[in-house]
């Protein structure tokens, strides 16, 4: 049954293929590459083209049949896609179908309805010339056919009808064909913004100029996120929608699509207007530009072929214009145009699109608000562009801008020139002759070890120098051990060598110590444990005396450096640093005491210090009852104030220091600075 039925299909299609060409019964008439009354919107090219039945997407009509003939360039072979093929089904497709043969060959694919779809999207073929032939007689329903074809070129052959949502790819590139424009189906957005996924994409991309529908082409785009609403715009001929969110939106790549600067504006004439009001206003060509704020261009009313000129200054290569009204205020617009380009301003070229048969007309503005795009495929090159309206609405007023890029300099192909082979001369077991170098003799065949060797030897004996200089800075510039433990302990540097740092092992001092009487003997200070006052670290000597420790930097010439810091663990607290010498005025500091008993008194009484002085006046405790003798009072009275007598300190010839009953509460010329350690 099957092979029988499959027989009887074959000759079904062989005779419907013969009726066809003899153009018999169907009473069809030749028409270039279509011929029948039931053809649709076709349009044929040597490189790719579209195709579709009567009425598409409504219902085609009864009793009609269409023949197409496809014809691809030589050495090529033709690749056919189905967009739709919706034909009333019935027994072995006898009430429609559509067939495809290669009369030379012999060969058909078919016939094709409703309940015998092709089996691919995608039909290759092995021949470059194919007919189509498509044939109803009565039904009730159907679309009929839309197909679309492609050379062999094109692998990435797609339908009319494919739209975003079929890929999920970031990057896709496809070949759209030529006629997808004035096929069914919607698109949502503008070439700024983006198309919604949804939109059909071989006429999105008419829409954004990315190919002209008389061509077809490449097509390269990404697919980035959607937005949450798509504007409306007309270009290119093609109205689209405003669209609401959608997941993806589709970006079309055009190269060469920036706004071009212009360099001069020139019109046939220009309109001077007097309003109602008695003001003047010029709409001049400058007025033209579409950034322009307000009122546009407008030629003179009554001018006969009116035009306005653009200089780009140097020669460019436009790919692009876009068109605007008036304004708002006023309802002025131009239709309709045609572009012309010129090289020198003098010879003009009108502006044919790629078909090059008549001069292209272009479509304008429906309003006087809205802008328009417009795509030159292929791109004009060109200094001077002028447009010339061919319609316009009320008034003849006109914005325009131009999109494109700058000229790319191509370069001359050089001639070519067929290289010559040279003889390559063969090694014998003689070297030949090498220039030695002085001072060095490398065999050729060990050069490359040597020189490494020779690197690594270098870098090692820098790394040594390196190594023994930093370990020489070290030791000129840090302190031995035991002064650096001598600083930190005490403030002050070491004075000798052999000295160890200790207070006890301090030599004598040779001034007078600043201190307040206590019940101990006063000759041996650093035996006194007073609950009031703390222990002095450091003492005041005199000049002819040994130098004493001091919490102020030493001179240069006393063998005072710096220290070295090494790392960022040597700073802060590891090495001391000396403070600068406070001026030389006399600075007293009030020693902690401890609460008051309960009905003592302290009187006030001024210390006379140095000369030109003020009084100062210090607190003292009052001695508990069996600190001092029967008998003897403190030299600061009863009172609890002391008041320090003027006096000169008086150092014997020898240096020796005075006695404690003379320097006790003595002064010296030299101020004191005596440091006290917080209580324990």
């Amino acid at each position: 049954m099957r092979a029988g039925g499959g027989a009887a299909r074959g000759v079904l299609a062989l005779a419907l293929l013969r009726r066809c060409l003899l153009l018999g019964p169907l009473g069809l008439r030749p028409a270039g590459g279509q011929d029948g009354d039931g053809c649709g919107h076709t349009l044929l090219t040597p490189h790719s083209g579209t195709l579709s039945s009567k009425n598409y997407p409504g219902t085609y009509p009864n009793h009609t049949a269409c023949r197409w003939r496809l014809r691809a360039p030589p050495g090529t072979s033709l690749l056919l896609a189905f967009g739709d093929v919706d034909l009333e089904p019935s027994e072995r497709c006898a009430r429609s179908s559509l067939l495809l043969a290669d009369p030379q060959a012999g060969t058909a694919y078919g016939p094709y309805c409703r309940n015998a779809s092709p089996a691919t999207p995608l039909l290759v073929t092995n021949s470059s010339a194919v007919t189509v032939l498509f044939n109803s007689t009565s039904h009730r329903s159907g679309r009929g056919l839309l197909l679309s074809y492609a050379t062999s070129q094109h692998p990435d052959l797609v339908s009319c009808l494919v739209r975003g949502t079929h890929y999920t790819q970031e990057h896709v590139s496809v070949y759209c064909p030529a006629g997808c424009k004035d096929i069914d189906g919607d698109i949502w957005g503008n070439p700024s913004q983006g198309y919604r996924d949804t939109s059909v994409l071989c006429k999105a991309a008419v829409h954004a100029g990315v190919i002209a529908d008389e061509l077809g082409g490449q097509v390269t785009l990404s697919r980035e996120k959607g937005i949450t609403l798509y504007e409306s715009a007309f270009a290119n001929g093609l109205h689209s929608k405003r669209g609401s969110l959608s997941e993806k939106r589709l970006i079309f790549h055009k190269a060469c699509d920036d706004a071009l600067e212009v360099a001069a504006f020139n019109a046939s004439s220009w309109w001077h207007e007097v309003d109602a009001l008695g003001q003047d206003r010029a709409w001049v060509a400058e007025r033209a530009a579409l950034g322009t704020a307000g009122h546009s261009w407008a030629a003179e009313p009554g001018a006969e072929a009116a035009w306005l000129e653009l200089d780009l200054g140097t020669r460019r290569n436009v790919t692009g214009i876009i068109t605007k009204g008036s304004s708002e205020q006023y309802d002025y617009y131009v239709t309709s145009y045609r572009v012309s380009s010129s090289r020198d301003g003098k010879n003009w070229r009108p502006y044919r699109g790629s078909g090059g048969q008549e001069d292209k007309v272009f479509e304008g503005n429906a309003d006087s608000h809205g802008e328009v795009s417009n795509a030159f495929i292929p791109p004009i090159v060109a200094r001077y562009i002028r447009v010339t309206p061919q319609s316009w609405h009320q008034r003849l007023a006109l914005k325009v801008a131009l999109v494109g890029c700058q000229l790319a300099r191509v370069r001359a192909p050089r001639p070519y020139v067929p290289s010559v082979p040279k003889e390559v001369p063969v090694p014998t077991s003689h070297p030949a002759s090498r220039t030695p170098i002085p001072g060095i003799a490398l065999d050729p065949e060990k050069a490359g070890s040597t020189l490494l060797v020779m690197l690594l030897i270098g870098g090692f004996v820098l790394l040594c120098s390196s190594l023994l200089l930093l370990a020489f800075l070290c030791h000129r510039k840090r302190k031995p051990a035991v002064e650096l433990n001598c600083g930190i302990t005490k403030g002050y540097p070491k004075l000798e060598s052999s000295q160890v740092c200790s207070l006890q092992s301090l030599p004598p001092p040779g001034s007078a110590l600043a201190s307040f009487p206590t019940a101990a003997a006063p000759g041996d200070l650093s035996q006194i444990h007073s609950p009031e006052y703390a222990e002095p670290d450091l003492v005041q000597v005199s000049p002819s005396s040994q130098t004493g420790p001091s919490t102020f930097k030493p001179l240069l010439d006393e063998g005072y450096t710096l220290p070295l810091v090494v790392s960022h663990y040597d700073v802060p607290g590891k090495y001391h640093e000396y403070a600068e010498p406070l001026p030389p005025e006399p600075e007293y500091a009030t020693p902690f005491s401890e609460p008051e008993p309960t009905g003592t008194h302290r009187s006030p009484c001024g210390i006379t210090g140095l000369p030109g002085s003020p009084p100062v006046r210090y607190d003292a405790p009052t001695p508990r009852p069996g600190e001092l003798p029967a008998g003897e009072l403190p030299p600061w009275g009863l009172g609890g104030t002391y008041t320090a007598p003027r006096a000169e300190r008086t150092v014997s010839p020898g240096g020796d220091v005075p006695s404690p009953e003379e320097s006790r509460f003595q002064l010296g010329h030299r101020p004191l600075s005596p440091v006290y350690h917080e209580a324990l």
